[in-house]
């Protein structure tokens, strides 16, 4: 189980960071609740990142949920995480609409750094599972302690 602050409830068109600050507006409405889990650091160096299935939550809701899988992305060229979460377990169809979604995304969010100037390539990479994307980040403790010295 990890916990996750939603920065994007789903149906939202507003896509926030994880410090609240808006990150773009979407044409379409987000599938998903997004967040992020403050206990760990994802590759980027934010918060790693999080997909809540499910019914809407509000804008800063704390919940506790099951990690079943993850997608890596490529964002820019930085290679991220996304931990996929549910109260019960994924079907292989959800996990197919999830990887679609998030091909999608990537080519949405590489035609929105074009635009921001940033370079880099955006992919779907797959999925995984949570275990091995949870391996890869690391936990805010030791992150907090690190950019203190």
């Amino acid at each position: 189980m990890v916990n996750v602050t939603i920065e994007t409830p789903r149906g939202s068109f507003l896509k926030r960071g994880s410090t609240g600050k808006p990150d773009f507006i979407s044409p379409l409405p987000c599938p998903f609740n997004y967040g992020s889990i403050p206990a760990y650091i994802g590759s980027d160096g934010d918060f790693l990142d999080a997909v809540v299935l499910g019914p809407r939550l509000p804008l800063g809701a704390s919940i506790s949920v099951y990690a079943w899988g993850a997608v890596g992305m490529i964002d820019g060229g930085v290679y991220e995480d996304k931990l996929i979460c549910a109260q019960k377990p994924i079907s292989v169809k959800q996990q197919r609409l999830i990887l679609l979604f998030f091909m999608i995304y990537a080519k949405a969010k590489y035609l929105l750094n074009l635009i921001k100037g940033r370079k880099g390539r955006n992919s779907c990479e797959g999925w995984l599972d949570a275990a091995s994307a949870l391996a890869r980040a690391i936990p805010s403790s030791i992150h907090q302690v690190k950019d203190a010295l």
